[in-house]
């Protein structure tokens, strides 16, 4: 009998996992842990595709499956016991993205990775080489599953490159993906209830740099600049002048009289990016480096450049309402991501946070919010705490707590009336989990709430 390859996990990811398998002629076996009638017809549409579905089930029901291989979604756990002992039996378990890896052999990738950044690089760095006339899609942790464009390409697609915003939870199950460019971003605490501990994750992330052909790195993050020993070929970028590296690297991009430099001389202004912030300097110096190196050249990046328009959920202005602006900058799920929103926006603001919160230095954030924010409104489960945090360490600023997004807006936009702030900010440094199922999910019902508020006044 024909042993089977399990796929845990019924989102987006597991299912295209799984028709890829099935397309290459495996019997799949795709389990799921939770139970609902959407589920449920999923399942059925999935079964007449000739896949084989269990709603209920847990790892522990791989056992009498015994699985040849074991292909898991993003949001299992890696570390789960009964994977463990799998492996340790030597059967095959790896993340959706291995398996894109390991089937998509001919194109070249480029690999984003970061704690905060990751997302704005892969969508800037894949418009820069579509818009230069390459084909080259979008995956991962933004745009499409690795295993649709996987399946595409078993069917006979041919990218010129493949740009892949990786996660720690598709590093770490993605023991054999060595991109053409790797790219790392930025280095904060995250997901520490998923990997233990700071140094754990740092080495997930780091992993895929060292198996990374070109290394494309930020010497603006001490964190990532103290691991620079590690990778002695890495082209390191920074928005001071290239100087500020020596005597340890040179600067393969920097910023210098208003000029993005190479070590050849400068290239373009930096200010052909539009996008607000520091942070996004840095985005645009990390996705040119890895531009010149997959063979555009200066004047191809500064055309791309000038027309990108941002990313959805990521300091995206939504509506400009009496003089206030509203921005959805729901993408920030921690401390340091709403921090840099904070960092890139002019006081006085009204700050809407809150949801569930993560692991991190408050007191960073806390600072931002003092530095720049006239107000804030805290909503969600992490309302009362916040609250609390915002009223100890910033006693100047206004601090209200609501239930939600629906109260909070219209209140905001009287706050920012009454404090004389021109911008209402979005900026959750939580994740959304308490009330949303996803941040897409917040922050568009964030745009409706702003949109309708608008219209009615």
């Amino acid at each position: 009998m024909v042993r089977p390859t399990a796929v845990i996990g019924l989102g987006r990811s597991g299912i295209s996992a799984a028709r890829l398998l099935h397309a290459q002629g495996h019997t799949v076996w795709l389990l799921e842990q939770r139970r609902t009638p959407r589920l449920h017809s999923k399942a059925a549409a999935l079964r007449q595709e000739g896949l084989h579905v269990q709603l209920d089930c847990s790892p522990a029901h791989l056992e009498p499956l015994n699985p040849q291989a074991v292909v898991l979604s993003p949001g299992v756990c890696w570390t789960d016991p009964v994977l463990v002992q799998l492996r340790r039996r030597g059967v095959p378990v790896y993340g959706e993205t291995e398996l894109a890896w390991q089937t998509m052999t001919s194109a070249p990738w480029i690999g984003i990775t970061g704690t905060n950044g990751k997302t704005t690089i892969t969508t800037m760095l894949g418009h820069l080489l579509q818009q230069a006339g390459r084909d080259a899609p979008v995956c991962g942790n933004s745009g499409a599953a690795a295993t649709e464009l996987a399946l595409e390409c078993h069917r006979g697609r041919r990218p010129d490159w493949v740009v892949a915003e990786l996660s720690s939870f598709q590093i770490e199950a993605s023991p054999t993906m060595a991109p053409r460019i790797g790219i790392w971003s930025t280095l904060t605490p995250d997901h520490l209830d998923r990997h233990g501990s700071f140094a754990d994750y740092a080495a997930i992330k780091a992993a895929l740099v060292t198996r990374s052909a070109v290394p494309v790195l930020n010497g603006d993050d001490p964190r990532i600049w103290r691991r620079r020993a590690c990778w002695p070929t890495a082209r390191w970028i920074t928005c001071r002048d290239g100087a500020a590296l020596q005597p340890h690297r040179h600067a393969a991009l920097s910023v210098e009289g208003g000029m993005v430099t190479a070590p050849s001389g400068p290239l373009f202004s930096a200010d052909v990016l539009s996008l607000p912030g520091q942070h996004n300097r840095v985005n645009m110096l990390l996705a040119t480096a890895a531009a010149l190196e997959a063979g555009l050249d200066p004047g191809q990046i500064a055309a791309g450049l000038r027309s990108f328009p941002g990313v959805p959920h990521r300091l995206e202005t939504v509506a400009c309402h009496q003089g206030v602006t509203y921005i959805n900058d729901s993408k920030a799920t921690n401390y340091d991501a709403s921090r840099t929103a904070l960092e890139a926006l002019e006081a006085p603001l009204v700050l809407l946070a809150g949801g569930r919160v993560k692991q991190g230095d408050v007191h960073v954030w806390l600072e931002g919010v003092a530095a720049k924010a006239a107000a804030v409104i805290c909503y969600g489960e992490a309302g009362d705490a916040f609250t609390t945090q915002v009223q100890q360490a910033c006693p100047h600023v206004v601090c209200q707590r609501l239930p939600g997004l629906r109260e909070a807006v219209p209140r905001s936009h009287a706050l920012a009336l009454d404090r004389g702030a021109t911008t209402v900010l979005l900026s959750p440094a939580c994740a959304s989990f308490d009330q949303y199922p996803d941040f897409e999910a917040r922050g568009e019902h964030f745009r409706a709430l702003v949109q309708a508020m608008a219209m009615a006044q």
